[in-house]
């Protein structure tokens, strides 16, 4: 044996709720692909990690109770490890921590009824990470999770390329710490490559030799799914044919080589651990970054705006299940039952290549179970739907109040707060001053040529809408309107209401100004047959340069933990909303699952509130520093495109979304 064999490990993924297989395909699939897993395992004696959600493993104890058995065996008498996950595959940091502890919770309950134990390593679902998760995985008594090992890498150039090879610790912003098994997207991809007949077997083993090291290191030879293999599921017209040689007949020559060749040694994801006195292992090391604050597997274009808002309608149904949650967790009889549905409604799958058969199913059960827990609950009843619902009571405003108009511009001012409205721009904030804080502008907008830089030399609003569809241009809601300042009945604000005709459609919107407390409320509702494929981003925050320090700027939000992350932002260049290709419109995103994000520096946080029961909203960052100042904007995003957003989506309802604006 060579001093330094390379330490190979696999973790095959499970999930029978894959997007784009009907249910009636199941058989096949568990005849195809899943058997075959735990016939190649008991064969070579091989020690997988084998992954599976407890709602795929109820359904395959329904289809088959036999490989429940087989599976059962393998992991707990022989060879294998079972890695768990959750009862259902839900991307973490896009949903409330309370669900997230749920899901793990009632995955557990699942994985001792069926298997007899609890598993004490997880494999994070689709591998989308955040520090806020570490928590509820610890809270759930897992030891270690498995994450993507190049896209944490990415944007830690000061980490050592060793710590790749072994196992590390990763903590969270509070101090939390659990072990961290890598998984490697670039590994996985060649494993399927080799098994589909795309590089024969002495590429592929020559691939494996260039990670030898002089130290020992353990490689992920696989980690992903195992339907992958001789099952094609018509997800793509691009889709491979199926070898002919057999795909797990090519495996079985993989592992039969690699097993006979003493370079290379087999060793199960909690032997990985044991690796963790080694040096350049058991590091504590923050995955997450301002650039990346989710880090996924895989490429670029693969990244959590997939799950949140592209697919079919992923914004409707996202909102469905934020609305569902928020009276659920409110009601004291909701029982396991109830949030089991909740979890397996808010799964990933529904999210991106669904087939119609399945869509169907999936939209006539979520709206049957918010029929039944959110029957009562009544949405949006204080927003002006048009200028005839306002009740005519311009004058007199409230005491403190000003309003005056003088152009294109509209200035409004309370005891706390000052404004400054372009009419010429759809309503779009010029200024915004919160008195008590600073006596410069927090936001509004930037003009072209405030940045003597030729590619940032454009118009950068505050409170605004954009719209672009591919191979059309730009569309926005920067246009000229006629506002109406009205006094609401109950005298506690003041209202700023325009109707907007813009070229995707018609829309209301609404700025408020309270009369007690120093805050903004801007709301649209917008009247829409069908919402086309493309990016709408709305709700842009862009901060004054001159009334910030460029040395502490931060953002802050939830991604699906109970405790906010914090990300600093000097020297760093962040543009979640990066294009990718063109078919690809964004790269990253804030979950914001507690509903707040603020941004500012240590002495002042503008701080945006937004319902996702209202429109299940995502955050992006904008920031870059030139010369000696910066550019921090926030957008909100309701759509984006990617593969998965392949048709205009209809309209179940006015599309309604409010955000509160305020500074602490």
């Amino acid at each position: 044996m060579t001093p330094n064999p390379l330490f190979l490990y696999a973790v095959f993924h499970l999930n029978i709720s894959f997007s784009s297989i009907n249910e009636e395909q199941y058989p096949e699939l568990i005849h195809r692909c899943y058997w075959p897993l735990l016939h190649l395992a008991r064969k070579y004696n091989l020690p997988f990690g084998i992954e599976a959600s407890g709602y795929t493993l109820e359904t395959l104890a329904a289809h088959d109770q036999a490989w429940i058995d087989e599976l059962h065996w393998l992991t707990s008498e022989g060879p294998c490890e079972f890695i768990g996950s959750g009862y259902a595959q839900i991307i973490g940091p896009l949903v409330p921590a309370q669900v997230n502890v749920k899901n793990l919770t009632l995955g557990h309950q699942v994985y001792e009824r069926l298997l007899g134990f609890r598993p004490k390593i997880a494999l994070v679902n689709e591998q989308v990470y955040s520090a806020g998760l570490i928590r509820n995985y610890m809270d759930a008594g897992y030891k270690a999770i498995i994450v993507d090992w190049e896209n944490s890498f990415r944007y830690h150039p000061e980490w050592n390329f060793e710590w790749g090879y072994l196992p590390q610790i990763a903590c969270s912003q509070q101090g939390d710490e659990i072990a961290a098994v890598w998984n490697r997207s670039i590994a996985f991809q060649k494993f399927q490559r080799y098994a589909h007949g795309e590089l024969e077997l002495d590429e592929y083993i020559g691939y494996l030799i260039r990670h030898f090291g002089n130290t020992p290191r353990a490689f992920p030879i696989y980690g992903n799914d195992c339907e992958a293999f001789d099952f094609r599921s018509g997800r793509y017209k691009t889709e491979d044919e199926i070898n002919e040689e057999g795909e797990w007949n090519r495996l079985e020559k993989l592992f039969d080589t690699l097993l006979k060749d003493n370079c290379f040694k087999f060793i199960s994801p909690d032997q990985v651990l044991e690796l963790k006195n080694l040096p350049n292992a058991g590091n504590r090391l923050h995955l997450e970054t301002p650039e990346q604050p989710m880090p996924v597997k895989k490429q670029s274009k693969y990244n959590p705006t997939r799950w949140a808002v592209t697919g079919r309608d992923d914004l409707g149904i996202n909102t469905t299940c934020w609305r569902i949650y928020e009276t659920m967790k409110e009601l004291p009889t909701t029982n396991d039952a109830d949030w089991r549905e909740l979890c397996y409604l808010w799964g990933s799958d529904f999210r991106t290549h669904i087939t119609n058969a399945r869509w169907g199913k999936y939209w006539a059960r979520l709206i049957n179970f918010e029929k039944q827990r959110c029957a009562d609950q009544k949405r949006n009843n204080d927003f002006v739907k048009s200028t005839k619902d306002i009740v005519e009571q311009f004058e007199p405003y409230p005491p403190g109040f000003k309003v005056q108009r003088d152009r294109r511009i509209l200035y409004v001012e309370t005891e706390k707060i000052k404004a400054r409205i372009n009419c010429r721009r759809g309503l779009a904030i010029s200024g915004l001053w919160f008195k008590d804080i600073s006596d410069q502008a927090l936001l509004g907008t930037l003009h072209a040529g405030f940045y003597h830089d030729i590619d940032l030399s454009v118009d950068y609003y505050s409170g605004h809408l954009e719209f672009e569809s591919p191979g059309q241009h730009k569309t926005t809601d920067l246009i000229p309107v006629e506002p109406m300042v009205t006094v609401e009945p109950n005298g506690k604000a003041v209202v700023v209401n325009a109707q907007i005709d813009a070229s995707f459609g018609l829309m209301q919107k609404n700025i408020r100004f309270f009369v007690d407390d120093p805050k903004i409320e801007i709301t649209y509702r917008m009247d829409w047959k069908n919402l086309p494929v493309g990016s709408m981003r709305l709700g842009y925050i862009t901060l004054n340069p001159s009334a910030f320090d460029r040395s502490t700027l931060f953002y802050r939000t939830h991604n699906g933990g109970f405790e906010s992350e914090k990300y600093l932002l000097a020297g760093k260049i962040v543009d979640h909303g990066n294009v990718v290709s063109l078919q690809i419109s964004a790269e990253q995103c804030l979950g914001i699952t507690e509903g707040i994000v603020e941004i500012g520096d240590a002495d002042k946080t503008i701080r945006i509130e937004i319902d996702k029961a209202e429109a299940a909203l995502i955050g992006m960052i904008t920031y870059q520093e030139v010369n000696n100042t910066f550019l921090l904007r926030i957008g909100f995003s309701a759509s984006e495109v990617d593969e998965t957003r392949l048709s205009a989506v209809q309209a179940k309802d006015d599309f309604f979304a409010r955000m509160v604006i305020e500074c602490k």
